[in-house]
């Protein structure tokens, strides 16, 4: 594969995330694909963590994820296993085989139960996964387990990553100060649907499974769940979420308790972030990009709309080349299939007005614009005047280095 170098939307510097009561972790390399790399992460969890996620809805999930979705019901964690290299999916039953022995050496190495890991798995779809190379690798990483850098795990799961992506807030419930780290990996086949590529969340707030589930499912809809990179969604998305409960509080065993709302708004912010540095670093990406759709017919109209217009590689392919074709905005509303009346639309790039009332504005400023297009990050807002319906997706530009990495990504 085509080295390439950081994405210019990396972040200037990570976050040096504190150390969680109850979880360590360590890393691992296995050289399931890639050498002289970290490529294995085992992180545990003290007795007592409650276990949530979200999963990939692909009708072609890989075996870590349908792993997870038979563990998640118990709502108990001990040990999460991911590597990266090799996405262990279409694998048949050769895929199974793998998820249990892996399951088994993690089970063995933290003196728990199968039921009580998790799993997952990215990298190259279709090759089977040679779950024997974790057979010493996961014992030895158990001998070495650490609280700090957080930094280490994010570089582990990465693989056309350019960065490593890391976010953190600390929140004050009742005088108590409570932590929630995440860590994900994502860069190509980004167009989640219940989740993204992978990303992993701990937190010490004492919470029910079934809360920090509700939490988890109503968060990822307006930050993971608003991205895309390519129109692609993972056989591997996995967003698991873990309470080690460590915080000195009473546990949150109702979403009707306050405190729910409260843990519910930093835990979106982490995700959120998580999911900005997925798309900053958009195989080959050189600009972020919100897309707003207003006065749809409703949310769910605006959302269809405005993933037609992120996802729109004539749309993405102007914008890579900071060419303000507004009539490629105008086609993606048009294909969407949703309520939308041609002789309404109004288009801004930016604050500014392009098109309205089914043509080029009156205002319409050629140079304004394209001065605006060359902008790191860019927002595109389409007005319908049908409705109250609002949604926000936030995309990336597509360029040849997108096809430069993925042309030979196998081989």
């Amino acid at each position: 594969m085509a080295a390439h170098p950081v994405s210019p939307l990396a972040p200037k510097s990570y976050p040096d995330l504190p150390a969680i009561d109850g979880v360590r972790f360590a890393t691992a390399e296995a050289g399931i694909k890639y050498k002289n790399r970290t490529d294995v992460l085992l992180m545990t969890f003290d007795e007592g963590t409650t276990a949530a996620g979200v999963l990939t809805r692909s009708k072609c999930s890989s075996a870590a994820v349908d792993w997870c979705r038979a563990n998640l019901p118990g709502g108990k964690a001990r040990g999460l296993v991911v590597n990266s290299g090799n996405a262990n999916a279409f694998t048949g039953a050769k895929g199974k085989e793998s998820v249990q022995l892996t399951a088994d050496y993690a089970a063995k190495a933290l003196g728990c139960s199968t039921n009580e890991i998790f799993l997952a798995s990215t990298g190259v779809i279709g090759e089977p996964l040679p779950a024997a190379k974790f057979a010493g690798v996961l014992d030895e990483a158990a001998t070495r387990l650490t609280q700090t850098p957080w930094i280490e795990p994010a570089k582990a799961i990465m693989t056309t990553d350019t960065f490593p992506k890391l976010s953190g807030a600390v929140l004050d419930i009742d005088g108590v100060e409570v932590k929630i780290n995440g860590i994900a990996k994502g860069s190509g086949m980004i167009a989640p649907d219940m989740a993204t590529m992978l990303s992993f969340v701990v937190t010490d707030m004492p919470i029910a499974a079934p809360v920090l589930q509700a939490l988890l499912s109503k968060h990822v809809q307006k930050s993971f769940n608003s991205i895309t990179v390519d129109s692609d969604t993972s056989t591997s998305d996995t967003l698991l979420a873990f309470a080690t409960g460590k915080a000195k509080l009473d546990p949150i065993t109702s979403i009707d308790d306050p405190r729910a709302k409260i843990f519910g708004e930093a835990l979106f912010d982490v995700l959120f972030e998580l999911a900005i540095l997925t798309v900053r670093d958009g195989e080959g990406a050189t600009k972020q990009v919100a897309v707003n759709v207003e006065g749809a017919t409703d949310d769910a109209s605006a959302f269809r709309i405005a993933k037609s217009i992120a996802d729109s590689p004539l749309v993405k392919t102007a914008i890579a080349g900071e060419d303000a074709n507004w009539g490629r905005v105008v086609m993606a509303v048009g294909k969407a299939g949703e309520p939308a009346d041609r002789d309404r639309l109004a288009i801004r790039f930016g604050d500014l007005l392009v098109a309205e009332n089914g043509e080029r504005a009156a205002v319409y400023d050629e140079a304004a614009t394209s001065a605006y297009m060359k902008g790191e990050e860019l927002e595109v807002t389409v007005s319908l005047r049908l409705g109250t319906g609002s949604a926000t997706v936030y995309t990336c530009d597509l360029t040849h280095g997108y096809i430069t990495i993925n042309g030979d990504y196998r081989s």
